[in-house]
Order: C-alpha cells, then sequence, then structure tokens
C-alpha cells in the first residue's frame, strides 16, 4: 500500500465530489469539463491544504508538538487551514503574515481569510514584504517567540508545499482513480493551480505511482513557468521517494503562466471575467489569487486549442472561497 508506513490524522471522512460542469463546458464550446470539489471539504470553509494537513499534523504529533507556525499572505488560506487543523488537533498556531500585496484597505486587511483566523484565535505576527525574501526566517522568528512562551513549535512549510504534506495530493490521487473506475469516467487532462507546488506535485507523483496516465498542468499562481517546473519537478520526486517510487519520467511535470498576470494575488480581467463565468454558469465560486487563475489558465488553454472537443478536463478545485470578500471592489459587477 502507497500509503501504509506514512501517519495520518483525519481531518474529514470519504472523497470529495467529482463533478460535470456541462453549462460552463457548453460556454467555452470546448472540452467536456469535470471538477474536483476540494473546496467541498468540510473543514472551516475547505480547500486542498487539508489534504496536506492530515499528513503534517501525524507527523506534527509524532513530534509532540503544541503549536502549529506558518507563513503566508494576509489572505493566505493555507493560514485558515493550518489554524483550523491545529484546533481541531487541540493544538495552538501561531502565524507569520507577509504583507505581499501592496493593499491597505480594509477589505483586504480585515476581511476574508483574515478574518476566520481571528474566529480561530490564531497568533498572527505580521512581516514587511521584505520578508517573503526569507520565509524560513521569519518562521523561525515566530518558533523562537513560541519558545520563548513555553511552547514547543512545529514549522509547516509554505502551503504544506513539503513533502510530507505532498503525500496528501499523492493520496487524493488514488482517491480521483478509485472514483473515476466507480463512475467509468477518464480524463485526458487535469489543471491544478501551482504556487507552494505541493498539491501540485502530489497529483503528479500519486498519479505516476498508480500508472494513471493524465496530463498534469499546473497553471502558476506565483511564479514563471521554468521556475515553478523545477520547483515541482524536485517536490515530485521526493513524495516519489516517500512512496517507494521512482521520479516522474522527464516532461511530466507541466507548468503553464499565461494567467499569472502581474504577481501574486493581483486581479486581472481575464481572472474576474472566470470568476463570474464559472458562478454564472455553475454556481461555482472560486478565488481571486488561486482557482481563478487556474481556472483562466484552462480557458486559455482552450482558446488557444491545446484542450478541445472529444476531451474529458479535470479541474482541480482548491478552495478559497472567504478570500472573495477580500477583493470585494475588484469583484463588483459595477466595480465598486
Amino acid at each position: 500500500m502507497l500509503f501504509a508506513h506514512h501517519p495520518r490524522h483525519r481531518l474529514f471522512d470519504g472523497p470529495t465530489p467529482l463533478e460535470p460542469l456541462p453549462r460552463l463546458s457548453a460556454a467555452l464550446g470546448g472540452p467536456e469539463i469535470w471538477a474536483k470539489r476540494d473546496d467541498a471539504i468540510p473543514l472551516a470553509m475547505g480547500g486542498n491544504k487539508v489534504r496536506k494537513l492530515e499528513f503534517i499534523l501525524a507527523d506534527a504529533l509524532a513530534a509532540s508538538a503544541d503549536t502549529l507556525v506558518t507563513c503566508g499572505a494576509v489572505q493566505s488560506n493555507h493560514a485558515r487551514l493550518t489554524a483550523a487543523a491545529a484546533r481541531r488537533a487541540g493544538m495552538a498556531c501561531d502565524l507569520a503574515l507577509i504583507e505581499r500585496v501592496a493593499r491597505q484597505d480594509s477589505d483586504y486587511l480585515l476581511s476574508g481569510n483574515r478574518l476566520l483566523l481571528d474566529l480561530l484565535d490564531a497568533t498572527v505576527h505580521r512581516f514587511p514584504i521584505e520578508a517573503d525574501a526569507n520565509l524560513d526566517g521569519a518562521m523561525e522568528e515566530v518558533a523562537r517567540r513560541v519558545r520563548a512562551r513555553g511552547g514547543v513549535p512545529y514549522k509547516v512549510p509554505e502551503g504544506g508545499g513539503s513533502p510530507v504534506g505532498g503525500l496528501g495530493y499523492a493520496a487524493a490521487a488514488l482517491e480521483l482513480v478509485q472514483q473515476c473506475h466507480a463512475a467509468g469516467v477518464a480524463f485526458d487532462h487535469a489543471v491544478v493551480g501551482s504556487g507552494s507546488g505541493g498539491t501540485h506535485a502530489g497529483l503528479v507523483a500519486g498519479l505516476h505511482a498508480l500508472g494513471a496516465h493524465v496530463a498534469v498542468t499546473g497553471i502558476c499562481v506565483r511564479r514563471n513557468a521554468a521556475a515553478q517546473k523545477v520547483r515541482v519537478e524536485d517536490l515530485a520526486s521526493r513524495i516519489s521517494a516517500l512512496l517507494g517510487h521512482p521520479p516522474p519520467p522527464t516532461g511530466t511535470v507541466r507548468t503553464d503562466d499565461a494567467a499569472l498576470g502581474p504577481g501574486y494575488g493581483v486581479l486581472t480581467e481575464a481572472v474576474r471575467e472566470v470568476i463570474h463565468l464559472a458562478a454564472r454558469t455553475e454556481g461555482l465560486l472560486l478565488d481571486p489569487v488561486y482557482t481563478g487563475k487556474a481556472m483562466a489558465g484552462l480557458v486559455a488553454m482552450v482558446r488557444r486549442g491545446e484542450l478541445g472537443r472529444g476531451q474529458r478536463v479535470l479541474f482541480v478545485h482548491t478552495g478559497g472561497a472567504p478570500a472573495l470578500f477580500a477583493y470585494r471592489a475588484g469583484l463588483a459587477r459595477d466595480g465598486a
């Protein structure tokens, strides 16, 4: 068994929905699009990080830690779910929040995920944008403060993007293969947002280990395609090693930065368009930072003719809806 030797602290039961998106597919006039609905995971408004945290949390508890320490942007989904997972396990959570986006409005600084961090009683330590160049240093500073008050910290890499965290999406690959078999469907291609890289790399490593031939494209949300490809290839190899399998062959990792825009967390017109399109056609909520860009990337692939009629494409919905409220002004119908 792939995961027999890897402790897992369960945070939810059962597979997440696998759903067709017929109205969105018709609107785009290309492939048949389905969604893997990890936004439906029932912990603190859901999202992909929960899968990673099941393995990370087990490792932290085995290390006798009492506090999870991680980092992210002010509107970090990962920070929200790390805080929620910590509370579910009876632990504290300290966060290094980096001011990555040059915004000072109350929607961004106080609403969305940031409000939920207060409800979860996470301890927030704010860092300027300069700390983005040394995230390990920022987390170590927070860990030092935890130790000073008598706590035992466990540092969780940004986005849960570690080999241990990546096991969560290798496990998701197994779940997906089982669902496809039960439903009698097969996918030619999968599209997923690629940021810290753990979701993308875990899915690639898991599908490869299972012998499932599904092309996976990671839509870049933070780095350009070349830099992200190197990051994901390295992480996929390390996850494969934990699974006891050889790394995916060269060329397996695909990245696309057509929807990246000016940078992380910046709402572009293409992303705004697909957020409204998905909501209008399917009642599907996407966020401006991750799933909106991932869907914008998928749409760009359709419009370039890379994904077309006769294909079945899986969109991995990684959650993030709380961030919609932080981008209210840019997403409102009248732009106000």
